[in-house]
Parts: C-alpha cells; structure tokens; sequence
C-alpha cells in the first residue's frame, strides 16, 4: 500500500471514531495506525497531536477533525 493510500486509511478510520463522539480515540486510533506503516510511522503529527490533546486543544469534534484531516 502507499504510503498517501494508508494515510487515507488512517484518517478514515479515526473520522469514524469521531462521528461516534470518541475524539480521544479517534487520535489514539490515527496514531496507532500510522505506526502501522514503514513511511508514516514516527510521524511528527503524533507528537504534536498529543501535546494539542494534552493542552486541551483538541477537545472538540471539530477541532479533532480539523486536525486529523490535516496530516499529510
């Protein structure tokens, strides 16, 4: 699979999280997943994401969505 192919992937899957009002998991979702593949995996996204989370910056289904639509 593409590395732009398992992104899609991955976003898919944390959206979903979100649709059904689990933001925290949708990131933990987004993040275990992009560890999934050789060329996301470390991505600097994860470490910003749960800093965001942490400093209650992504509190919101918007903001969550917002965010994870933004990897790339």
């Amino acid at each position: 699979m593409t590395r732009q192919k398992h992104l899609e992937w991955c976003k898919k899957r944390a959206l979903e999280y979100i649709d059904a009002g689990d933001c925290n998991q949708a990131l933990a979702s987004m993040l275990s997943d992009l560890n999934k593949h050789e060329e996301t995996r470390n991505h600097a996204g994860s470490q910003l994401g749960v800093m965001l989370l942490f400093g209650g910056h992504l509190s919101s289904p918007e903001e969550m969505s917002d965010f994870i639509n933004g990897f790339n």
